[in-house]
């Protein structure tokens, strides 16, 4: 299939799209707000995917090179957005804001991943990258053009407002 879409054959690529599809537009959902902003860039990324496959060489996971321009047309969309980011003393923030295993387990996957969207952006962000997509705050900084600082910031806010949320919603739930 990859060497079918390197040769620009569009049935390989209209497979492959539909192969990956699916789980990168979960992906795109995830750093934007709504399905048609979540479609725009999961279109724009297909279209990079295939501008670049020529230059996949073969080393390391077809997907997770895929997955990697997802998530940077996910950044690149945000940017054009103009997105904000408050830099924030890093000592001023409480660095043990662990989500709790214990209230982890007791919510759904799908409930967590709404309680992410509703994160304001900038949090949104980080939490995704740091979190999810196992970037170091390092390459965040670097991705986004944010000190260091300031992605551990994000991230520890993002981690209490979620804690936060996560507490409320199961003290609503208890029976």
């Amino acid at each position: 299939m990859i060497t079918g879409c390197k040769a620009g054959k569009r049935d390989l690529q209209k497979a492959l799209y539909q192969r990956f599809s699916a789980k990168m537009f979960g992906i795109c959902l995830r750093y934007t707000r709504n399905r048609e902003e979540a479609e725009d860039v999961l279109q724009d990324g297909f279209v990079k995917v295939f501008q670049h496959v020529t230059q996949f060489s073969g080393m390391g996971s077809f997907e997770g090179w895929i997955r990697k321009i997802i998530v940077n047309a996910s950044l690149e969309h945000l940017r054009r957005k103009k997105l904000v980011f408050v830099q924030t003393d890093i000592q001023n923030i409480e660095e043990d804001c662990l989500l709790d295993a214990e209230v982890m387990s007791k919510i759904a996957v799908q409930d967590l991943l709404v309680l992410i969207r509703e994160l304001s952006p900038g949090y949104q962000v980080v939490f995704n990258l740091y979190a999810i997509e196992g970037y170091a705050h390092k390459e965040i900084a670097q991705m986004l053009g944010i000190t260091e600082g300031t992605s551990k910031s994000q991230l520890a806010r993002a981690r209490k407002i979620l804690q936060e949320k996560l507490n409320a919603k199961i003290l609503h739930n208890v029976p």
